[in-house]
Protein backbone atom coordinates (compact mmCIF):
# COMPACT_ATOMS: atom_id res chain seq x y z
CA UNK A 1 0.00 0.00 0.00
CA UNK A 2 1.56 3.47 -0.97
CA UNK A 3 1.54 6.28 1.26
CA UNK A 4 -0.19 9.36 1.04
CA UNK A 5 2.19 12.54 -0.46
CA UNK A 6 1.16 15.05 2.55
CA UNK A 7 3.62 17.52 0.76
CA UNK A 8 1.23 17.31 -2.87
CA UNK A 9 -2.45 17.84 -0.56
CA UNK A 10 -0.68 20.86 1.77
CA UNK A 11 0.18 22.83 -1.86
CA UNK A 12 -3.30 21.64 -3.04
CA UNK A 13 -4.93 23.07 0.22
CA UNK A 14 -2.65 26.76 -0.02
CA UNK A 15 -4.08 26.92 -3.51
CA UNK A 16 -7.55 26.10 -2.62
CA UNK A 17 -7.30 28.69 -0.02
CA UNK A 18 -6.00 31.42 -1.65
CA UNK A 19 -8.78 30.94 -4.51
CA UNK A 20 -11.18 31.78 -1.75
CA UNK A 21 -10.06 34.83 -0.19
CA UNK A 22 -9.41 36.42 -3.66
CA UNK A 23 -13.39 35.48 -4.40
CA UNK A 24 -14.07 37.17 -1.16
CA UNK A 25 -11.96 39.95 -1.80
CA UNK A 26 -13.97 40.63 -4.50
CA UNK A 27 -16.92 42.20 -2.88
CA UNK A 28 -14.72 44.30 -0.22
CA UNK A 29 -12.98 45.63 -2.63
CA UNK A 30 -16.13 46.58 -4.79
CA UNK A 31 -17.63 47.80 -1.35
CA UNK A 32 -14.24 50.07 -0.83
CA UNK A 33 -15.12 51.67 -4.30
CA UNK A 34 -11.71 50.42 -5.85
CA UNK A 35 -13.93 48.59 -9.05
CA UNK A 36 -12.33 50.64 -12.18
CA UNK A 37 -14.27 51.96 -14.32
CA UNK A 38 -14.02 53.37 -18.43
CA UNK A 39 -15.78 56.45 -19.80
CA UNK A 40 -16.34 56.32 -23.32
CA UNK A 41 -18.32 59.67 -25.12
CA UNK A 42 -19.66 60.31 -28.63
CA UNK A 43 -20.92 63.76 -30.45
CA UNK A 44 -23.03 64.05 -33.11
CA UNK A 45 -23.35 68.01 -34.47
CA UNK A 46 -26.39 69.51 -36.17
CA UNK A 47 -28.20 72.69 -36.88
CA UNK A 48 -31.37 73.97 -35.80
CA UNK A 49 -32.55 77.54 -36.19
CA UNK A 50 -29.41 78.83 -36.83
CA UNK A 51 -27.78 76.96 -34.03
CA UNK A 52 -25.04 73.83 -33.70
CA UNK A 53 -26.30 71.43 -31.31
CA UNK A 54 -24.30 68.65 -30.27
CA UNK A 55 -26.36 64.91 -29.02
CA UNK A 56 -23.77 63.77 -26.39
CA UNK A 57 -24.00 59.77 -25.49
CA UNK A 58 -21.77 58.88 -22.93
CA UNK A 59 -21.30 54.92 -22.05
CA UNK A 60 -19.93 54.04 -18.37
CA UNK A 61 -19.05 50.64 -17.37
CA UNK A 62 -17.04 49.08 -14.63
CA UNK A 63 -13.34 46.77 -15.18
CA UNK A 64 -15.91 43.53 -15.71
CA UNK A 65 -18.00 45.13 -18.42
CA UNK A 66 -20.93 45.52 -16.04
CA UNK A 67 -22.91 49.15 -16.01
CA UNK A 68 -21.94 51.82 -13.41
CA UNK A 69 -24.39 53.86 -11.82
CA UNK A 70 -24.17 57.82 -10.89
CA UNK A 71 -23.69 60.88 -12.95
CA UNK A 72 -21.41 62.25 -15.82
CA UNK A 73 -20.71 65.80 -16.55
CA UNK A 74 -20.45 67.02 -20.31
CA UNK A 75 -17.61 69.95 -20.32
CA UNK A 76 -15.67 72.19 -22.75
CA UNK A 77 -12.55 72.92 -21.42
CA UNK A 78 -12.56 74.14 -18.14
CA UNK A 79 -16.72 74.53 -17.95
CA UNK A 80 -19.78 72.64 -17.46
CA UNK A 81 -22.37 72.60 -20.04
CA UNK A 82 -24.43 70.01 -18.39
CA UNK A 83 -24.87 67.37 -15.97
CA UNK A 84 -27.37 63.91 -16.30
CA UNK A 85 -27.54 60.77 -14.18
CA UNK A 86 -26.74 57.20 -16.07
CA UNK A 87 -29.58 54.72 -16.65
CA UNK A 88 -29.47 51.45 -16.06
CA UNK A 89 -27.79 50.51 -18.90
CA UNK A 90 -24.97 52.81 -18.07
CA UNK A 91 -25.52 55.06 -20.76
CA UNK A 92 -26.77 58.88 -20.87
CA UNK A 93 -27.79 61.28 -23.53
CA UNK A 94 -28.31 64.95 -23.47
CA UNK A 95 -28.00 67.68 -25.99
CA UNK A 96 -26.35 70.63 -25.48
CA UNK A 97 -26.04 74.68 -27.53
CA UNK A 98 -22.79 74.67 -28.76
CA UNK A 99 -21.11 78.68 -29.74
CA UNK A 100 -19.55 79.10 -32.67
CA UNK A 101 -15.74 77.64 -33.31
CA UNK A 102 -14.04 74.46 -32.29
CA UNK A 103 -15.02 72.96 -28.89
CA UNK A 104 -13.25 70.43 -27.01
CA UNK A 105 -16.12 67.96 -25.56
CA UNK A 106 -15.18 65.85 -22.52
CA UNK A 107 -17.20 63.06 -19.96
CA UNK A 108 -16.66 63.26 -16.65
CA UNK A 109 -17.55 60.10 -14.48
CA UNK A 110 -17.93 61.17 -10.74
CA UNK A 111 -18.12 57.60 -9.14
CA UNK A 112 -20.40 56.22 -7.01
CA UNK A 113 -20.19 53.96 -3.63
CA UNK A 114 -18.45 51.14 -5.50
CA UNK A 115 -17.26 52.51 -8.75
CA UNK A 116 -14.20 54.51 -9.28
CA UNK A 117 -14.62 58.02 -11.22
CA UNK A 118 -13.37 58.38 -14.67
CA UNK A 119 -12.85 60.40 -17.74
CA UNK A 120 -13.46 60.13 -21.59
CA UNK A 121 -11.71 61.12 -24.46
CA UNK A 122 -11.93 64.42 -25.71
CA UNK A 123 -14.21 64.91 -29.02
CA UNK A 124 -13.68 67.57 -30.95
CA UNK A 125 -16.67 69.04 -32.12
CA UNK A 126 -16.66 72.33 -34.51
CA UNK A 127 -19.97 74.73 -34.22
CA UNK A 128 -20.74 77.63 -36.65
CA UNK A 129 -21.30 81.22 -35.30
CA UNK A 130 -25.44 82.42 -35.04
CA UNK A 131 -26.01 85.36 -37.61
CA UNK A 132 -28.39 86.40 -34.98
CA UNK A 133 -27.46 87.49 -30.78
CA UNK A 134 -27.69 84.20 -29.16
CA UNK A 135 -26.11 82.73 -25.51
CA UNK A 136 -25.21 79.33 -23.43
CA UNK A 137 -25.98 78.10 -20.13
CA UNK A 138 -22.97 76.50 -17.98
CA UNK A 139 -23.42 75.37 -14.35
CA UNK A 140 -20.79 75.74 -12.01
CA UNK A 141 -21.57 73.89 -8.67
CA UNK A 142 -21.00 76.23 -5.28
CA UNK A 143 -22.47 74.33 -2.06
CA UNK A 144 -21.74 71.47 -2.22
CA UNK A 145 -18.69 72.35 -4.24
CA UNK A 146 -18.91 69.58 -6.60
CA UNK A 147 -21.66 68.07 -9.14
CA UNK A 148 -23.81 65.85 -8.69
CA UNK A 149 -25.44 68.09 -5.74
CA UNK A 150 -26.42 65.94 -3.05
CA UNK A 151 -28.41 66.84 -0.03
CA UNK A 152 -29.89 65.49 2.65
CA UNK A 153 -33.97 66.25 3.19
CA UNK A 154 -34.39 69.42 4.40
CA UNK A 155 -30.41 70.67 3.33
CA UNK A 156 -30.06 73.32 0.66
CA UNK A 157 -27.75 73.85 -2.45
CA UNK A 158 -26.53 76.41 -4.55
CA UNK A 159 -25.15 76.73 -8.15
CA UNK A 160 -23.77 79.31 -10.34
CA UNK A 161 -25.67 79.52 -14.09
CA UNK A 162 -23.73 81.64 -16.02
CA UNK A 163 -25.16 83.00 -19.06
CA UNK A 164 -22.30 83.30 -22.01
CA UNK A 165 -23.34 85.86 -24.84
CA UNK A 166 -22.78 84.69 -28.11
CA UNK A 167 -22.77 87.58 -31.00
CA UNK A 168 -24.35 90.00 -28.81
CA UNK A 169 -22.52 93.11 -31.22
CA UNK A 170 -25.43 92.09 -33.31
CA UNK A 171 -28.09 93.65 -30.49
CA UNK A 172 -30.21 96.34 -30.98
CA UNK A 173 -31.26 96.75 -27.38
CA UNK A 174 -30.40 94.98 -24.51
CA UNK A 175 -31.34 91.21 -24.33
CA UNK A 176 -32.77 90.17 -20.90
CA UNK A 177 -32.89 86.31 -20.20
CA UNK A 178 -35.09 84.77 -17.70
CA UNK A 179 -34.31 81.50 -15.93
CA UNK A 180 -36.56 79.00 -14.42
CA UNK A 181 -36.08 75.34 -13.65
CA UNK A 182 -37.99 71.86 -13.97
CA UNK A 183 -38.07 67.94 -12.75
CA UNK A 184 -37.70 68.69 -9.28
CA UNK A 185 -39.43 66.41 -6.93
CA UNK A 186 -42.43 66.87 -4.70
CA UNK A 187 -41.73 69.18 -1.61
CA UNK A 188 -38.64 70.91 -3.20
CA UNK A 189 -37.99 74.48 -4.68
CA UNK A 190 -35.60 76.61 -7.01
CA UNK A 191 -35.12 80.12 -6.91
CA UNK A 192 -32.92 82.34 -9.13
CA UNK A 193 -31.56 85.63 -7.68
CA UNK A 194 -31.57 87.50 -10.04
CA UNK A 195 -34.21 85.86 -11.82
CA UNK A 196 -33.76 87.75 -15.26
CA UNK A 197 -30.31 88.79 -16.13
CA UNK A 198 -28.99 91.72 -18.85
CA UNK A 199 -27.22 90.85 -21.96
CA UNK A 200 -25.43 94.36 -23.40
CA UNK A 201 -23.72 94.30 -27.16
CA UNK A 202 -20.95 94.97 -25.31
CA UNK A 203 -21.07 92.04 -22.80
CA UNK A 204 -18.15 90.26 -23.35
CA UNK A 205 -17.81 86.43 -23.52
CA UNK A 206 -15.09 86.12 -21.07
CA UNK A 207 -13.78 87.87 -18.08
CA UNK A 208 -9.91 88.83 -17.97
CA UNK A 209 -7.74 88.61 -15.50
CA UNK A 210 -7.75 91.72 -13.10
CA UNK A 211 -11.18 92.97 -14.78
CA UNK A 212 -14.02 94.21 -13.05
CA UNK A 213 -17.12 91.85 -12.60
CA UNK A 214 -19.32 93.99 -14.47
CA UNK A 215 -17.55 92.92 -17.42
CA UNK A 216 -18.12 89.30 -16.78
CA UNK A 217 -20.74 87.56 -18.42
CA UNK A 218 -23.90 87.71 -16.39
CA UNK A 219 -24.07 85.31 -13.48
CA UNK A 220 -27.35 84.18 -11.61
CA UNK A 221 -27.61 81.98 -8.34
CA UNK A 222 -29.66 78.97 -8.20
CA UNK A 223 -30.85 78.00 -4.58
CA UNK A 224 -32.18 74.63 -4.39
CA UNK A 225 -34.28 73.71 -0.98
CA UNK A 226 -35.94 70.25 -0.03
CA UNK A 227 -37.78 69.91 3.23
CA UNK A 228 -37.32 68.06 6.47
CA UNK A 229 -39.26 64.82 7.72
CA UNK A 230 -41.59 66.00 10.26
CA UNK A 231 -41.94 69.97 9.51
CA UNK A 232 -44.87 71.53 10.88
CA UNK A 233 -46.70 73.60 8.73
CA UNK A 234 -47.42 77.46 9.99
CA UNK A 235 -50.65 76.86 12.52
CA UNK A 236 -53.90 79.13 10.86
CA UNK A 237 -55.30 81.33 13.31
CA UNK A 238 -58.67 79.99 15.44
CA UNK A 239 -61.85 80.64 13.73
CA UNK A 240 -64.15 82.15 16.41
CA UNK A 241 -67.74 81.93 16.01
CA UNK A 242 -69.22 85.21 14.86
CA UNK A 243 -71.79 86.39 17.63
CA UNK A 244 -73.81 87.92 14.53
CA UNK A 245 -74.18 84.50 13.50
CA UNK A 246 -75.99 83.05 17.20
CA UNK A 247 -77.62 86.33 16.80
CA UNK A 248 -79.69 84.76 14.38
CA UNK A 249 -79.26 81.50 14.73
CA UNK A 250 -80.65 81.55 18.61
CA UNK A 251 -83.59 82.54 18.13
CA UNK A 252 -84.36 80.74 15.18
CA UNK A 253 -83.87 77.39 16.92
CA UNK A 254 -85.95 78.54 20.00
CA UNK A 255 -88.81 79.62 17.21
CA UNK A 256 -88.90 76.36 15.39
CA UNK A 257 -89.06 74.82 18.95
CA UNK A 258 -91.70 77.46 20.02
CA UNK A 259 -93.99 76.63 16.53
CA UNK A 260 -93.67 72.58 17.41
CA UNK A 261 -94.43 72.34 21.22
CA UNK A 262 -97.55 75.76 20.06
CA UNK A 263 -98.91 72.82 17.15
CA UNK A 264 -99.30 69.48 19.00
CA UNK A 265 -102.63 69.58 17.59
CA UNK A 266 -102.18 70.29 14.22
CA UNK A 267 -100.03 67.33 12.91
CA UNK A 268 -98.51 68.77 9.65
CA UNK A 269 -97.15 71.95 11.65
CA UNK A 270 -95.81 70.15 13.94
CA UNK A 271 -94.15 67.66 11.29
CA UNK A 272 -92.84 70.83 9.24
CA UNK A 273 -90.66 72.38 12.53
CA UNK A 274 -89.22 68.79 13.13
CA UNK A 275 -88.53 68.81 9.81
CA UNK A 276 -86.71 72.00 9.69
CA UNK A 277 -85.05 71.59 12.96
CA UNK A 278 -83.75 68.05 12.00
CA UNK A 279 -82.01 69.92 9.27
CA UNK A 280 -80.79 72.66 11.12
CA UNK A 281 -79.14 70.08 13.38
CA UNK A 282 -77.58 68.05 10.79
CA UNK A 283 -76.26 71.23 9.15
CA UNK A 284 -74.34 71.60 12.43
CA UNK A 285 -73.36 68.80 12.20
CA UNK A 286 -71.68 68.59 9.26
CA UNK A 287 -69.62 71.94 9.32
CA UNK A 288 -68.39 70.54 12.94
CA UNK A 289 -66.65 67.81 10.75
CA UNK A 290 -65.70 69.12 7.65
CA UNK A 291 -62.15 69.54 6.74
CA UNK A 292 -62.15 73.31 6.76
CA UNK A 293 -64.10 72.92 10.91
CA UNK A 294 -60.92 70.52 11.95
CA UNK A 295 -58.20 73.00 10.06
CA UNK A 296 -59.68 76.01 11.72
CA UNK A 297 -59.98 74.26 15.06
CA UNK A 298 -57.03 72.23 14.98
CA UNK A 299 -54.13 73.94 12.66
CA UNK A 300 -52.37 71.77 9.49
CA UNK A 301 -50.49 68.27 10.21
CA UNK A 302 -46.81 68.02 9.33
CA UNK A 303 -45.51 68.76 6.00
CA UNK A 304 -44.16 65.45 4.04
CA UNK A 305 -40.41 65.63 3.44
CA UNK A 306 -38.97 65.73 0.01
CA UNK A 307 -38.82 61.60 -0.89
CA UNK A 308 -35.26 60.54 -1.55
CA UNK A 309 -33.64 59.85 -5.20
CA UNK A 310 -31.97 60.82 -7.87
CA UNK A 311 -33.20 63.08 -10.03
CA UNK A 312 -32.45 65.09 -13.48
CA UNK A 313 -33.04 69.38 -13.03
CA UNK A 314 -33.45 70.93 -16.09
CA UNK A 315 -32.25 74.41 -16.27
CA UNK A 316 -33.81 76.90 -18.91
CA UNK A 317 -32.89 80.49 -20.26
CA UNK A 318 -36.11 82.20 -22.27
CA UNK A 319 -35.56 85.57 -23.91
CA UNK A 320 -36.70 87.31 -26.96
CA UNK A 321 -35.03 89.84 -29.67
CA UNK A 322 -38.56 91.69 -30.19
CA UNK A 323 -39.37 89.41 -33.23
CA UNK A 324 -38.40 85.47 -32.34
CA UNK A 325 -38.03 83.70 -28.55
CA UNK A 326 -34.77 82.31 -27.81
CA UNK A 327 -34.59 79.37 -25.56
CA UNK A 328 -31.56 77.38 -24.52
CA UNK A 329 -31.53 74.62 -21.53
CA UNK A 330 -29.12 72.06 -19.87
CA UNK A 331 -29.49 69.56 -17.05
CA UNK A 332 -28.00 68.94 -13.67
CA UNK A 333 -28.56 65.82 -11.57
CA UNK A 334 -29.73 66.35 -7.91
CA UNK A 335 -29.76 63.30 -5.28
CA UNK A 336 -31.67 63.79 -2.09
CA UNK A 337 -30.87 61.19 0.61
Amino acid sequence: MRGINCRGLRLEWFAGLGIVLAIAALPAAAAAGTVSTETTLSVNTSSQSGRTMATVTVNVADEYGLPATGAVSINDGDRTLAEVALNGSGQATTTVSLPGGAHALQAVYTGDATHMASTSEVAEATATTTAGPNFQLTLTPISPSSFPIVLSQGASGTVEVTVTPENNAALTSPMFVTLSCSGLPNEASCTFTPESVEILSTTPTSCPAGSPAASCPPISTMLLQTQAPGTVAKAAPVRKTSPVAWAFLLPGVLGLGGLAWGARRRAWLSRLALVAMLGMITTLGLSGCSPLYRYYQHGPGNNPPTPPGTYNISVTAQSSNGVTAITNSTTMVLTVQ
